[in-house]
């Protein structure tokens, strides 16, 4: 169902890597609410600003200028190098504080793709998370791990489950751990947790969790990108809060949330995705998350609107 129309046509910018399924879900579902959609790369942004520039400043290189955007929606960042990294993260906080509605904020975006600063916010949260250790040196790594004695070691940065390793035994622990030595990577331990090969993604918008699917898996890992089958599911009241409260830790206006229902009965707070897809949730719910993410990203512009502070 489309939610009413806004009393204003709105310019709603959507910044991605690339066009795509999401992307098309997106423009489809803001202009059925009678606003412009704009998909634009990240790459094409182009910043002008200073005295011998016109009289405002301005960012993009072609239309439109996206400080004359009611809202900017963020998707998924490309790969680049650190300062082109930087540089995308910056133009998003350099929209917001003019006043434009970013989605997600750069902050959540910074706090999410970072799985060490993300596991560290949800456990000043509260929230239980699985015994994690970080590290920089291949003999720390190695000490952790023969403290915890099975693990799963997954990069700083990288989601859909790719680059995760499960280590059990000392030799591939020292494979592992001399591979990432060689990229001078950050090492990121994380205990492994028994369960029933199944984890439960839980979609948070604003202040509600609007869908859920339960994902399964013969092995550890049931991302539905690595082949893992997904079906939806009802939450029970105390993993919606826990969402919720995870959602709100990183600060993010929507998140993936992924819960892990542990056979000890501890249910634990594994991840929270500040860019999450969800082309698999959606084919198993039929909920339109496109639909409410835009309803959301039109209500937080109108409240700026209404109030600039």
């Amino acid at each position: 169902m489309v939610a009413p129309r806004s009393s204003r046509i709105m310019k709603i910018a959507v910044l991605s890597a690339r066009s795509g399924w999401h992307t098309d879900e997106l423009q489809r579902a803001i202009r059925e609410r009678g606003h412009q959609p704009f998909l634009l790369p990240y790459e094409s942004l182009v910043a002008r600003l200073g005295a011998h520039s016109s009289a405002a400043p301005k960012l993009g290189a072609e239309a439109p200028d996206l400080f004359e955007c009611d809202a900017v929606l963020a998707r998924i960042i490309p790969n680049g190098s650190l300062e082109q990294i930087i540089y995308r993260i910056d133009t998003l906080h350099w929209l917001e504080d003019a006043g434009a509605a970013v989605v997600n904020p750069p902050r959540a975006i910074e706090r999410t793709v970072d799985k060490f600063y993300t596991s560290a916010l949800l456990e000043r949260a509260g929230l239980a998370t699985p015994q994690t250790i970080v590290c920089e040196r291949a003999e720390d790594a190695a000490i952790a791990f023969r403290e915890m004695g099975d693990v799963i070691v997954k990069p700083l940065f990288g989601s859909m489950g790719l680059g995760m390793v499960r280590v059990s035994d000392e030799e591939t622990a020292w494979r592992v751990f001399r591979a990432l030595d060689a990229i001078r990577a950050v090492y990121y331990l994380q205990r492994a947790i028994p369960h029933e090969g199944r984890d439960v993604r839980a979609f948070v918008i604003g202040d509600r969790v609007v869908a859920a699917i339960e994902r399964r898996s013969p092995g550890w890992r049931t991302n539905i990108s690595r082949g893992g089958e997904a079906r939806a599911i009802s939450l029970p009241a105390e993993w919606s809060d826990m969402a919720l409260r995870a959602a709100r830790a990183v600060g993010a206006e929507y998140a993936g949330v992924d819960l892990l229902p542990a056979q000890d009965g501890t249910t634990y707070v594994l991840e929270v995705n500040g860019i999450p897809g969800w082309e698999g949730l959606q084919t198993a719910t039929s909920f339109d998350v496109a639909g409410a993410l835009i309803d959301h990203v039109v209500a937080i512009s109108e409240t700026r609107a209404r109030d600039p502070r």
